[in-house]
């Protein structure tokens, strides 16, 4: 490229080519990258400016935007790199540089070179997309060029418009038709997009006109141009079409019931002005009947405008009708920025119209150069990719739907919404689990018997699995550029739409075999997740002390709450109790080092403290799992009470220790006399007739709670024994685990690693063993069993007698020890 460069005549294009060569390639690459290659330090960040007093170099000047476009590297990443940035893509950036300097070029020679960009690149993209005799106005906002159509249409329609304004909309107000599954916010922005909105700012600046009839002619067409313009429409303009419901696509615009409504709107005096369909909408990707959309508009004389990302399928060889229709209507707005990957190049909204007086009037062209020059970077990107590369990114972009769609048919509980399986280039789908099989006569029944609640969370529950699924694929492979939306009829679902991303993040089609990989790991934990939600449920609403919180939101087996002694449960305010044995249990339960996930959080409806349990594999003892939780938070409950008894418990045995010192004081008194207390009476005293006192003491036990003499200290230099402590509970089950048997996991029982002949016997003998009472109850189930047959029939009842019999013989040689 650099020999190439050098064969340019004007040196100053010569010199932009490298200058933005060099520039991409600093900005392209990390700070520490280019201080390795360079050998210098990075530019700090705190470069004065302007203010210095001496002005920076490029090079400085540069790295300065570089380091704040890449941050300090030594923090963690918030995403990676949004688009890659090709020759292609130079070609785009340079088109804005070269702008700036052909602006610079004399007023004839600009206008020649702005008209001859502008014309060739509509030429060619009427050309590929196959809009003949189109024109094309280009425009930095995708929705701008829907507003100029909507003011073109206005102009069309109403013939004195430019002169009564105001007064023509009010006699027969316009109405545009829109889609629900339209892009959001698309209607608003049509009356919105302005300042001055609405009929009294036309009206009043009409008013001011009438006023200035004294000032120049040039100055009042341009104030009224400028009043036109500036002119927006009232909500009840806009009409919503619904989708169908019984027949065909749930996202494709219902015409039958469309024709009725443009019915009703001409009985009541109305003008149909403007339809908006869709090549693919927003969410799905399904394209609306446009061949039977453009009959009805020309029927009633409606403005046909089209858009979508289907559009972009007119390229290619083989094209559907319904998107081939779309040739006919009267505009489309095409979007080759995000179709080929190249950063910073305009729509193109292309439509056909023969007066141009109207479209100066609507905006949709203009004399001034900087507005042509806006086509220069397109102009740019499509002569340096060429026919072959246009349609050669746009069939990738296909091919890479058409392989996910063909791999997701193959993956169980995963359903697929595709219009057309053949050119559909955008893929949704979402995880669903099915109903249990039953006999078809039964299963509508059963359908038809789930309440309305049920129902709902059910579909709660799918969606939240389905964000979490979406969410895990987008960490995963983030080359596929997934998106997670919701959608109104069909829930939370994942969108791979590759022409919209597959180009700005080079998507390849093993990125797409790694999807396919990566959603059939999930699909066990997914499925297994939603089938031991009601089963959690119903161990938790068995379980004293725990209360099961319904959060449809939660992705993972359910969410719990401990309610302690003194919970309050209409409250819905914070439990600061509550929220310390739950801090406590998670800590618990974080410990155990099993494979679930615990996380503490508020209620949703409340700001109570619960426990969130995350997904779960299929060999999960949900079980075991409640019991731990339930026995986990009653421990730390009771913990917690006792520390606050015994500081309780304390104190007033502190209390009760000051008043026995003081009885203790006064009784001693009595016992030696008042003369033994003076100091030098009380020391002859003693010494002919000394007192033999007993050392008297009080000493605190914290297990009985009470102040006990250490009398018996200091005769029998013996420390007290005291009251015995009671057992500490134990926390978890004593549940026997095999060797690296992690909590809450169910035995294994048909295991390939577990022979028939001893691993499973060897199991099922611990489960007995574990079931067998200890202690009294022990020896009431050998005297329940005195035969002797029957011990030496069952191998447990042998296994317990003979550890019996050690016991006895070892407590005879322990009695001997003491004996002796």
């Amino acid at each position: 490229m650099d020999a190439s460069l050098e064969k340019i005549a004007d040196p100053t294009l010569a010199e932009m080519g490298k200058n933005l060569k060099e520039a991409m390639r600093m900005l392209e690459n990390s700070p520490r990258r280019i201080e390795e290659e360079s050998g210098k330090k990075p530019v700090p960040e705190d470069i004065p400016g302007p203010l210095q007093g001496s002005g920076q170099d490029m090079v400085s000047i540069l790295q300065l935007v570089q380091n704040l476009m890449h941050g300090d590297e030594d923090e963690e990443p918030q995403s990676t790199r949004i688009q890659n940035i090709g020759e292609q893509g130079h070609m785009a950036l340079l088109g804005h540089s070269l702008g700036a300097y052909i602006s610079t070029l004399d007023k004839e020679k600009l206008r020649k070179l702005t008209t001859r960009i502008l014309s060739d690149t509509t030429l060619w993209l009427c050309r590929i997309f196959r809009y003949e005799n189109g024109c094309a106005y280009f425009h930095e906002k995708e929705r701008e060029g829907l507003a100029k159509i909507c003011r073109l249409a206005i102009h069309s329609r109403y013939e004195d418009f430019v002169v009564d304004g105001f007064n023509v909309l009010y006699n027969k107000k316009p109405i545009i038709y829109l889609s629900a599954a339209a892009r959001p916010g698309l209607g608003p922005y049509l009356c919105n997009q302005y300042s001055t909105v609405g009929w009294q700012n036309d009206l009043l600046h009409k008013s001011i006109c009438c006023m200035n009839l004294m000032a120049t002619q040039g100055s009042l067409t341009y104030f009224c141009n400028t009043s036109m313009r500036s002119l927006g429409l009232p909500f009840p303009c806009l009409c919503r079409v619904p989708c169908n419901t019984m027949f065909g696509s749930q996202h494709q615009m219902d015409v039958a019931f469309l024709e009725k409504l443009i019915k009703d709107d001409v009985e009541r005096g109305r003008l149909p002005l403007l339809l908006v369909a869709n090549a693919g909408t927003a969410a799905v990707g399904h394209t609306d009947k446009i061949g039977r959309l453009k009959e009805l508009c020309e029927q009633y004389g409606i403005w046909l405008h089209v858009e979508g990302v289907n559009l972009a399928t007119l390229a290619l060889g083989y094209v559907s009708s319904s998107v081939l229709a779309a040739t006919k209507c009267d505009s489309m707005t095409l979007t080759p920025g995000l179709w080929l990957g190249l950063p910073a190049v305009p729509a193109v909204t292309l439509y056909k119209h023969d007066d141009p007086a109207l479209t100066l009037i609507a905006g949709l062209t203009s004399n001034k150069p900087a507005d042509k020059l806006r086509a220069l970077p397109l102009w740019l990107s499509l002569q340096y990719l060429g026919l072959d590369g246009i349609v050669g990114r746009i069939k990738h972009a296909c091919q890479l739907s058409q392989r996910l769609q063909e791999s997701l048919k193959k993956v169980d509980h995963i359903k697929i919404l595709v219009e057309d399986e053949l050119s559909s280039p955008v893929v949704v789908f979402r995880f669903f689990q099915e109903l249990p099989t039953l006999d078809p006569a039964f299963k509508v029944a059963a359908v038809s018997n789930i309440a309305a609640a049920a129902v709902g969370r059910e579909r709660h529950s799918c969606d939240a699995l389905n964000r979490w699924l979406g969410e895990q694929l987008k960490q995963l492979v983030p080359q596929c550029g997934l998106t997670v939306m919701d959608l109104d009829i069909d829930g939370t679902c994942v969108r791979f739409s590759p022409l919209m991303t597959a180009e700005a993040l080079g998507t390849r089609g093993e990125d797409v075999d790694q999807l396919i990989t990566c959603i059939q790991s999930k699909l066990p934990v997914l499925t297994c997740t939603l089938q031991l939600r009601e089963e959690f449920k119903k161990e938790v609403e068995g379980t004293a002390g725990l209360l099961y919180v319904d959060d449809p939101n939660w992705p993972g087996i359910g969410v719990v709450r401990y309610e302690h002694a003194n919970d309050d449960n209409t409250s819905l305010q914070s439990d600061p109790e509550g929220e310390k044995i739950h801090t406590g249990l998670l800590k618990k339960l974080n410990e155990l080092e099993s494979d679930l996930t615990f996380k503490m959080g508020p209620e949703y409806k409340s700001m109570k403290s619960c426990i969130y349990i995350g997904m779960a594999s299929d060999d999960v003892d949900v079980s075991e799992l409640v019991e731990t939780i339930a026995i986990t938070a009653r421990e730390i409950e009771e913990n917690s009470r006792l520390l606050e008894n015994m500081t309780e418990v304390v104190r007033k045995g502190i209390q009760e220790a000051q008043v026995q010192l003081q009885k203790a004081n006064e009784e001693r008194l009595l016992e030696e006399g008042v003369l033994r207390q003076i100091p030098v009476v009380g020391s002859v005293l003693n010494w002919f007739s000394p007192v033999q006192a007993s050392q008297k003491g009080r000493s605190f036990n914290l297990t009985a709670g009470s102040l006990e003499s250490t009398e018996y200290t200091y005769v029998y230099k013996v420390q007290g024994t005291g009251v015995t402590p009671p057992p500490t509970p134990s926390g978890t089950r004593s549940k026997q685990r095999l060797p690296g048997q992690k909590p809450f996991k169910r035995s294994l029982r048909s295991s390939d690693a577990v022979s028939e002949t001893s691993s499973v016997s060897h199991i099922e003998d611990l489960e007995k063993v574990e079931q067998l009472p200890s202690g009294l109850e022990h020896d009431n189930l050998e005297a329940q069993c005195p035969e002797q047959p029957c011990r030496a029939a069952d191998p447990v009842a042998r296994q317990t007698e003979a550890l019996q019999d050690e016991e006895d013989d070892h407590s005879q040689v322990e009695e001997l020890e003491r004996l002796r």
